[in-house]
């Protein structure tokens, strides 16, 4: 399908109650820019095209002018199983990105089969200048690193990060809230040692405070470290 008759096919599926919330939702895409097709449809959408395998002019058709055109390359993407090829439309595609949603839905099938071979990838990605980019790295290392295969030089790496960037910001608060859930021992001293931004440190906090994954006593401690610059906070 050529992308013309892909976005007729999305205005086919169009939601204009649902375009309205994700407006809402998304402040970085211009509400006009967005059709409104829900999540479930954009997936079968993807698996469609996908398995007939008619995505080449598509992909290859950036910047698409609708979010929901980027949500389906997101979607259509992760469905790719071969690494190499994956890794190359991957590569193509992120510097298009332009919101928070996309970014945290593309999550390739390939990478969690080999996400050591990811590895390279994403310390080139995690010194970008672009926001999403910067964004995507560290999400990847909290899908794939953060279990079995956590080492302390991918949180160093994290922590290392500064920005003024609110969305880059969010996904390092994200990743050490995710971390203090699965290797709390670990990570603890990144709050104690005051590793991250103050706004970071605390988002981290809040987030943890937040989760059901950290014990009553852990998160106890963890309001005790909360870093507050003025009296009577």
């Amino acid at each position: 399908m050529n992308r013309d008759e892909i976005v007729a096919e999305l205005f086919r599926l169009q939601d204009k109650k649902y375009a309205a919330f994700q407006a809402k939702l998304i402040p970085t895409v211009e509400a006009e820019r967005i059709i409104g097709v829900r999540t479930p449809e954009l997936r079968s959408f993807a698996k469609r095209i996908f398995k007939d395998g008619d995505t080449v002019l598509f992909l290859e058709c950036l910047p698409h002018q609708y979010f929901d055109e980027n949500q389906l390359h997101a979607f259509v993407i992760s469905l790719e199983k071969d690494f190499n090829k994956c890794i190359a439309k991957v590569e193509a595609f992120l510097p298009f990105i332009d919101n928070w949603a996309t970014c945290d839905q593309l999550s390739p099938k390939a990478f969690k089969k080999e996400p050591e071979k990811l590895l390279p990838y994403i310390y080139t990605w995690i010194r970008s200048d672009k926001v999403y980019t910067v964004r995507f790295a560290i999400g990847m290392l909290m899908e794939h690193f953060l279990g079995e295969r956590f080492h302390s030089k991918y949180a160093d790496m994290v922590a290392a990060v500064r920005s003024d960037e609110y969305y880059i910001n969010m996904m390092v608060a994200w990743y050490f809230a995710t971390a203090l859930a699965k290797q709390y021992a670990s990570i603890l001293p990144y709050l104690e040692g005051k590793k991250l931004d103050d706004w970071t440190h605390n988002k981290t906090i809040q987030k943890s405070v937040e989760s059901n994954r950290i014990s009553d006593e852990q998160k106890a401690y963890l309001k005790t470290l909360k870093i507050c610059r003025f009296s009577g906070c």
